[in-house]
């Protein structure tokens, strides 16, 4: 089969989709038995990287060129306005985060001031498992641990991850989080950009962080999305 049928079989898929989809999602969705290929998924990153039909609104999140409008629109997307897609940018790796955690099988939480935050077409209140923190500490500590972006809980209801998305804002705030739930058995990850490791090594080098700077980890954004990207399609339903 040729490239270029290939090429049209994608954007059809997504047109089918509403004009956008993950690449998890058309990996799961696309009929590859006619391709010769043994690697379809690779071909696939390959043409939404080079059509001139296909555009990027995320790592790991494409979209047609005809339906850009009404699909930024659907996502309250306003390219240019800085808010707009930082608020996108943060609510998109908060849902990856969300739903590779539910895929592990870990209960998942976000803070209530995030729930109407977009990942991509739907509100993270509507993803998450809970919006509500299981009781797993003190007062003081509860306090805290409510604004951390993405909290991973195992069976007995006790954290297993935290992860702190890093836009724009400052990594100095989420090591503090993290230095304050440092008594818990648990992983710390600051989510950010790779143009901000270098910060983020500089911020947690510090005497006051000493106690936690082997357990705190970088995770930067393509990482994210290949951890996503790797999860074992099971469901056609899920993004």
């Amino acid at each position: 089969m040729k490239k270029e049928t290939q090429e049209h079989q994608v954007i059809e898929t997504l047109r089918r989709e509403g004009g956008y989809a993950t690449l998890r999602r058309l990996n799961e969705i696309m009929d590859f038995s006619t391709w010769k290929t043994k690697t379809p998924e690779a071909t696939v990153r390959r043409i939404v990287q080079l059509s001139k039909q296909i555009f990027r609104i995320q790592p790991g999140l494409w979209a047609l060129e005809d339906y850009r409008e009404q699909v930024l629109q659907k996502m309250d997307l306003k390219p240019g306005n800085k808010h707009s897609e930082e608020q996108f940018s943060h609510g998109y790796y908060q849902g990856l985060l969300v739903n590779i955690g539910k895929f592990h099988q870990h209960l998942t939480y976000i803070p209530a001031q995030d729930r109407n935050r977009k990942f991509i077409n739907q509100r993270l209140g509507d993803i998450v498992d809970t919006t509500e923190l299981p009781s797993f500490t003190h007062k003081e500590l509860m306090r805290r641990a409510k604004t951390v972006d993405v909290i991973w809980f195992n069976e007995r209801e006790m954290p297993s991850s935290f992860y702190e998305v890093e836009h724009t804002t400052d990594i100095k705030n989420s090591l503090s989080k993290f230095y304050e739930l440092q008594d818990f058995f648990a992983g710390f990850y600051i989510v950010a950009d790779s143009s901000r490791k270098v910060e983020y090594e500089d911020k947690l080098h510090v005497s006051m962080f000493k106690a936690i700077e082997k357990r705190v980890k970088f995770l930067d954004y393509n990482r994210v999305v290949e951890m996503y990207e790797g999860l074992k399609i099971v469901s056609k339903s899920n993004w």
